[in-house]
This record gives structure tokens, C-alpha cells and sequence, in this order.
């Protein structure tokens, strides 16, 4: 694909001098740009200036159906800029450009950051089932570290409002599935109403920030080599990130997180196989871990796990929808729609379970 025709981004040249413009390139050529792999919703690409200038990672919108209030740049640059210097690791933020006429939609500019997206079974025979083990502590470890974060320190006590979370989330999804939805889907209506009436018995929770996505597929990983303990070097795609309950960002969280069996009854295709793999800490291991080091009762985790198969299934719906409209850039969304009927299923599953 030739630079100067690269989906999503409009003008390539332009781009190049809006480097230079603000101080980032010494000469404003054209940058080499090239889309990285991955990534559901926003798009990734990696920028490369033809002078000595680093190599920077550039976010904007997905192309087409992009839903009220989704894929804000401005929002996710904030916490990016927030969260630098904390013991959550992050791109480090460089610019944000709110301009569409750049290269046909806003977008901001990070620091790249080398290390490895580990996804497949295949990056799993990267690790020793020691170091899976480690991966796997050090995976909810970070969970726990994102809701520690001060919000008064970091200036994100205004980034969202905790109380009443659950109710505006399930409300917001309900009507992005009404602006996403193609189809018919058995099930769906029951799963929101079963939704509405089981928060009233969950304990009390509270608010801190959330990341809204949170799975090992957006972490950026280094191996060392030998017996050396995997390193977080970022957590990736904070679209979503708000304050609100922590329990959501586990829920989800578990709900990617799969186990050996789960492909006999569920489709995986939308989760990460890697998990599967000797050493990985069960979704319960997980779990225990992460009460003990926050101290909050997970008791409810079922429903939290069930919201979590709902919210997805409302991503996944959108992107179906963009893959339908010719909208989607990269490989393999034909295969979001399928799973998005084996999702409310569960949900209806794991909500049986906690009745």
C-alpha cells in the first residue's frame, strides 16, 4: 500500500507538514505510515518521518457508523497525559489535533512503545508456564493499580461521574444497539431487562477510574529472554475510560479471559487464545487475586461478568455493522457478528448462575 493511500487517512503530505507545523518533524516530507494490526474500533498507525524525528503512533476514529459520544480523541488523550509518570505505564502523549481537515477526522499522536501484543496461541509458546503465571498476576495486579490511581493527584477527579455507573451504562449501550443494530436477536430485550432489575442487589462499589476495555491484547508485553518475568511496558486503547464502578472493568475483563473448554460451548473468536495456555491463572484465580489486593467483594461478580458479555456484544454489533457498510480497515471483523449471539447467551447463562 503506497503511503499516499492509506485508509483513514486522507492526506498524507498534509499530515507531513502538520508535523513540522507543530514542531515534531525538521523537514515536513511526507511521513511513512503504516496501520498496525489489532484494534476493534479506533484506528492505530504507526508513523515514521523521513528525518531523525521518533517514530510516533498516531489514533483516530474508525471510518463510518461512528456511534454519539464514542471515540473521542480529546477524552483519551486526557488520560493518556494523566496517567504519564503513574504506576500505570502509558504511550506518552505528544499532540492532539481536534482539526478533521488534517486527514479527514481528529486525532493525537503518542510516543511508540516496542513490545509485543500477545493474542494467539501461537504468542503463547513465547512463555514458560512460569512466566504465563507471571503474566497473569502482573495482568490483575495492573487491574488493581488503574482503580488505586489518586484521581485529586492525577486531575481526572472530574472525568466522569461514579455514582449511578451502572445505570447510565446500561442505558448508553441500550441505545447505541438501537443505532448499531442489523438484525433480529433472540434474547437481547430479556438480557436488558434482567440487567435493570439485578443491580438493586449488588454491594455497594466504588467509584474510580475505569478503563472500559481492559484485556492482555491491550498491553504492549516485553519478554527478556530466559527466565525473566514478563514486563508491562503500556496499557493500550483507554476510548472507553471513565470514573465509575471497578467491578465492570473486572467483569469484562474475565469475560475475555478464557479457559480451556470455553471453545466446546462459547465462539471465542473476539477473545484472545492465549490465556488458554499452561501457567495462565484461571478467571477464579484472577479473581481472588484481585479482591486480595483491593479489598472489595467480588461476590457479585456474575452479573458484573454478564454486563460485560452485554457491552460486548453491543461493541461487536457496531463493528458488524461498519464490516456490513465496507467501513472496517484491517483483517478478520466478518467474524464479530457470530459472536455476538454466543455473548448474550452467556450472559443469560452467568445470570442464571448468581439467581
Amino acid at each position: 500500500m503506497a503511503d499516499d493511500d492509506v485508509p483513514g487517512i486522507d492526506d498524507v503530505p498534509r499530515l507531513g507538514r502538520w508535523l513540522h507545523d507543530n514542531g515534531l518533524t525538521a523537514t515536513g516530507a511526507p511521513p511513512r505510515v503504516r496501520l498496525i494490526a489489532g484494534g476493534r474500533s479506533n484506528l492505530t498507525y504507526l508513523l515514521e518521518p523521513g528525518d531523525e524525528a521518533a517514530r510516533l503512533v498516531l489514533r483516530r476514529p474508525p471510518l463510518g457508523h461512528v456511534l454519539p459520544t464514542a471515540h473521542d480523541m480529546s477524552r483519551e488523550y486526557t488520560v493518556l497525559s494523566a496517567l504519564a509518570g503513574t504506576a500505570v505505564p502509558v504511550p506518552a502523549p505528544v499532540a492532539l489535533c481536534p482539526d478533521a481537515d488534517v486527514i479527514g477526522a481528529p486525532f493525537y499522536l503518542m510516543r511508540y512503545v516496542p513490545g509485543l501484543v500477545l493474542r494467539s496461541a501461537e504468542d503463547g509458546s513465547r512463555l514458560t508456564p512460569a512466566q504465563a503465571r507471571q503474566l497473569s498476576e502482573g495482568f490483575t495486579d495492573m487491574l488493581a493499580a488503574i482503580h488505586g490511581v489518586d484521581l485529586a493527584a492525577t486531575g481526572l477527579a472530574s472525568f466522569g461521574r461514579p455514582e449511578g455507573y451502572l445505570d447510565r451504562q446500561l442505558a448508553r449501550w441500550q441505545r447505541q444497539w438501537e443505532l448499531s443494530a442489523t438484525r433480529e436477536m433472540p434474547g437481547y430485550e430479556e438480557l436488558t431487562r434482567r440487567l435493570a432489575a439485578g443491580r438493586s442487589a449488588l454491594p455497594p462499589s466504588a467509584g474510580t477510574l475505569v478503563h472500559g476495555d481492559y484485556r492482555l491484547d491491550n498491553m504492549l508485553v516485553t519478554l527478556a529472554g530466559g527466565p525473566a518475568r514478563p514486563a508491562i511496558e503500556a496499557v493500550l486503547d483507554w476510548e472507553m475510560s471513565t470514573l465509575g464502578d471497578p467491578l465492570a472493568d473486572l467483569g469484562l475483563a474475565l469475560v475475555y479471559w478464557t479457559e480451556p473448554g470455553d471453545g466446546d460451548s462459547l465462539d471465542v473468536e473476539w477473545a484472545p487464545e492465549i490465556t488458554t495456555g499452561p501457567g495462565f491463572l484461571t478467571r477464579a484465580q484472577i479473581a481472588g487475586r484481585y479482591a486480595a489486593a483491593t479489598g472489595r467483594d467480588v461476590s457479585g461478580l456474575g452479573y458484573y461478568m454478564a454486563f460485560g458479555c452485554f457491552k460486548l456484544a453491543v461493541v461487536l454489533e457496531g463493528i458488524h455493522a461498519r464490516f456490513l457498510q465496507n467501513k472496517t480497515v484491517g483483517e478478520g471483523f466478518e467474524k464479530e457478528g457470530a459472536a455476538v449471539p454466543s455473548l448474550i447467551q452467556r450472559a443469560h447463562h452467568l445470570l442464571d448462575e448468581g439467581a
